[in-house]
């Protein structure tokens, strides 16, 4: 006798009520699924990110923007500060290292960010094609970049001013690409990369062809005599007291502000966490309510199959046998639940990736898998287990002479 045969002929044969606790399950699993596979990454990203800038220094504003605009670039920067002042800063003996960056402008929504070489050695990148840029308006491109606006060597293109929203174009002169990154899956992936003298001769009003032609800094600030503004500084500290002493020192005797990457992001998952938890209890008691649902459908359909069950004890069924049979509907119910939710959930994340092309979910991939999936797995075929446990032991306990007389 194939009990996992029999048992999934009975559910076939009430296929709206097997389909609808099929997919209430699935609904559950599928919210819980997207919350694990967002939060896994974005954790993930936003670390590997954040690696190697202990400190952001910029304008007075919010820290959690200024973290956001220079660190991760999904928000808009505070504002520029003075680069004087920040040459100032960048001698204290507290700092190891400092990046500068310039922004301000886009093309076709991907930020294009003024730095220096510093900041490819940061992130560890490597060039699938072509070199950095030595003079301005020569640029860099993330491999997203390269492949979402289909740009190659030697492609030119305009830059327009503002972040995300382009307001007019920079049409005095033309980017000309000389580098295209391997993909890193991070930040730099969505960015268009070039000098600080780039962003800066771009929005002057009176153009000098002599130095628009010179070297760039490839380390430290540019020098110039004129009254400049960089928008932050990334920051590596020398030492472990830096991380006490900067932050205070920087905020309270400049006008500039100093924000901890690690400290705010922290803020940020702990302020996201209370949604996060609210939106997985509502996954839990949809799951529950899909537990009863089973529980409801196998304890009435048991009234209907008294008689079948007394005749399969007839002809040799045991009374484990029949246990075990009822047991295996519940547990059938509960695993298509949750692969069908596993699917619904990473399908909905790939359409969310699809349909925003840039920005934080752009980065995330439908093609990872968590372990944590697999308790999810367990964790249905547990709630198929607990429904199934009192029809089962029902059926454990069918008389089969007082069924057959009737």
């Amino acid at each position: 006798m194939n009990l996992l045969k029999l048992s999934w002929k009975y559910l076939v044969a009430k296929p709206l009520n097997t389909g609808l606790n099929i997919l209430l399950l699935a609904l559950g699993l599928a919210i819980i699924t997207v919350l694990l596979l967002m939060q896994d990454q974005f954790e993930n990203k936003m670390n590997k990110d954040a690696v190697g800038i202990d400190l952001v220094v910029g304008a007075k504003g919010s820290p959690l923007q200024l973290v956001l605009s220079s660190v991760y670039h999904i928000d808009f920067p505070t504002g520029n500060i003075d680069l004087k002042e920040a040459k100032g800063v960048s001698r204290n003996r507290l700092i190891k290292s400092v990046i500068p960056l310039g922004m301000g402008d886009n093309y076709s929504g991907y930020r294009i960010v003024g730095t220096n070489h510093d900041y490819l050695e940061l992130y560890q990148v490597s060039f699938r094609e072509g070199k950095p840029w030595e003079v301005p308006f020569e640029v860099v491109l993330g491999a997203s970049v390269a492949e979402k606006l289909d740009l190659g060597l030697g492609d030119t293109f305009v830059g327009s001013h503002g972040i995300g929203s382009a307001s007019h174009d920079h049409d005095d002169h033309d980017y000309v690409v000389t580098g295209i990154l391997d993909k890193r899956g991070s930040v730099v992936d969505q960015l268009i990369l070039t000098s600080i003298e780039s962003v800066w001769f771009t929005h002057d009003e009176a153009h000098d062809h002599e130095v628009m032609h010179r070297p760039v800094a490839k380390t430290g600030f540019p020098e110039t005599e004129e009254d400049r503004e960089v928008t932050s500084l990334l920051v590596k500290y020398s030492n472990p007291i830096a991380a006490v002493q900067l932050p205070r020192f920087i905020n309270s005797r400049s006008s500039l502000q100093a924000a901890s990457p690690s400290f705010e992001i922290s803020r940020l998952f702990e302020l996201l966490g209370v949604g996060v938890t609210l939106i997985q209890g509502l996954a839990i008691i949809i799951i529950v309510i899909s537990g009863l649902g089973i529980f409801i459908a196998l304890y009435n359909s048991l009234k209907e199959r008294k008689y079948d069950l007394a005749v399969m004890r007839a002809i040799g069924a045991s009374k484990g046998q029949l246990f075990l049979h009822i047991l295996l509907e519940g547990v059938l119910l509960t695993f298509l639940g949750a692969l069908l939710g596993l699917g619904i959930g990473h399908f909905f994340l790939l359409l969310l990736v699809i349909n925003f092309e840039q920005g934080a979910l752009s980065s995330l991939s439908a093609n990872v898998f968590l372990i944590e999936e697999l308790y999810l797995v367990l964790f249905a075929l547990g709630v198929g287990v607990v429904a199934s446990l009192i029809p089962a032991f029902n059926a454990y306990r069918t008389d089969i002479a007082t069924q057959l007389t009737k």
